[in-house]
């Protein structure tokens, strides 16, 4: 049997309904554990701002007190390509994020020289890009579901079987990164037609109208390619509406492969309690189906930015996420989420390494409460 076949069985098993008993939240008890100690600190309460819920968020997440720094964290790119993008809803050329692809392999992209600068490995994920297999290595193409994925607005971007091999595509690739040691990953996308399909998902999931979520994408398009938007998404929310309950049929009306595949390895990172940064509205979206799946699951996560794009507002606010910068970055391919990802390095760093005074000893308690007697009288 072929390893895709063998993937296509073992995709036919895959029940959404599981990851809501799989996801636990992040350690509470260590996260109240931080706090305390945080306090013992010779700073100010809140001198450190948000670095101080960054850390407790980490230590929560590694379940250990201190925080411990970070120290493998990984860009991980999905690639795709939309196929309403032919209707002229990007400054880019349909079928033409294979070019993003190859400037972030060959280090010249601007999310390359971000995680260069980090230090920080970039892996990149085919999906659905609109070229030849053998455009890429191996390593990248591996998980490939088709050659572009369908036009949103007028047929499904995936086959019932294609949604679950991308699905499962994602959850394999965040068991991978989770059994080689990434202890926080930096999650973004290249794509031609993803804000679209993320608009369209995030309009349908918060019930709102196409206008509401349009956003003018990475390239800032004009508004007549700002009208043609709309109308895509105005049209895919038709298509998405009726499969509203089940997630996996909704990622792959107006999804496409790689969302699709984002989703599977958001939630499979909160089983394998791997933390996150996610990037701009395309992740946002991918979040917000995720939630839909697992409601613990958004605990996992920190939202790295601001993007400017309306939806990814939208959908923010409906995971109770706060963005840590407001930069109007809006290239995605995770340059935002590089950003942030000092901010979460400083926050473990600082916690485990400031000095903090000893705990009280059960005795001193003893001797405050005596003195607190004497003192009363």
């Amino acid at each position: 049997m072929s390893d895709r076949t063998s993937d296509r069985d073992r995709a036919r098993d895959l029940d959404l309904d599981d990851f809501s008993d799989l996801i636990e939240r992040p350690h509470g008890g260590r996260r109240r554990e931080a706090e305390e100690r945080r306090a013992r600190m010779e700073l100010p309460p809140r001198a450190l701002g948000r670095l101080d819920d960054l850390a407790e968020w980490l230590t929560a997440a590694q379940g250990r007190v201190p925080a411990e720094p970070v120290r493998s964290p990984r860009l991980v790119l999905f690639a795709g390509d939309h196929g309403v993008a032919g209707q002229g809803v990007s400054t880019r050329a349909a079928g033409s994020a294979s070019e993003l692809v190859r400037a972030a392999l060959d280090g010249t992209s601007a999310e390359a020289v971000l995680a260069r600068r980090a230090g920080v490995p970039v892996r990149v994920v085919d999906m659905a890009l609109d070229c030849d297999p053998d455009a890429f290595p191996e390593e990248v193409t591996r998980y490939r579901v088709r050659r572009s994925s369908g036009r949103l607005d007028v047929e499904d971007t995936l086959t019932a079987e294609e949604a679950e091999r991308a699905f499962r595509a994602g959850m394999a690739v965040a068991d991978e990164e989770a059994d080689r040691g990434t202890d926080l990953v930096v999650l973004g996308d290249l794509s031609v037609g993803g804000t679209t399909a993320a608009a369209t998902l995030i309009a349908a999931l918060c019930g709102t109208d196409a206008s509401v979520v349009t956003g003018r994408g990475s390239g800032r398009i004009d508004d007549l390619a700002w009208m043609r938007k709309c109308a895509a998404v105005r049209d895919g929310l038709r298509r998405a509406r009726p499969v509203l309950g089940d997630q996996l049929k909704l990622l792959a009306a107006v999804g496409g492969a790689d969302l699709t595949a984002v989703t599977g390895f958001l939630l499979q990172c909160a089983v394998r309690r791997t933390p996150v940064i996610l990037d701009g509205v395309v992740s946002a979206a991918c979040a917000l189906v995720a939630q839909r799946v697992a409601f613990r699951a958004p605990d996992w996560w920190v939202a790295g930015h601001v993007s400017g794009e309306p939806a990814q507002e939208k959908a923010l606010d409906r995971l109770s996420l706060d963005p840590l910068l407001a930069q109007d970055v809006a290239l995605g391919g995770g340059a935002g989420a590089l950003l942030a990802l000092p901010l979460v390095q400083a926050a473990a760093q600082l916690t485990a390494e400031l000095p903090v005074a000893d705990a009280p000893s059960a005795e001193d308690g003893a001797a405050d409460e005596a003195l607190d007697a004497v003192d009363a009288t």
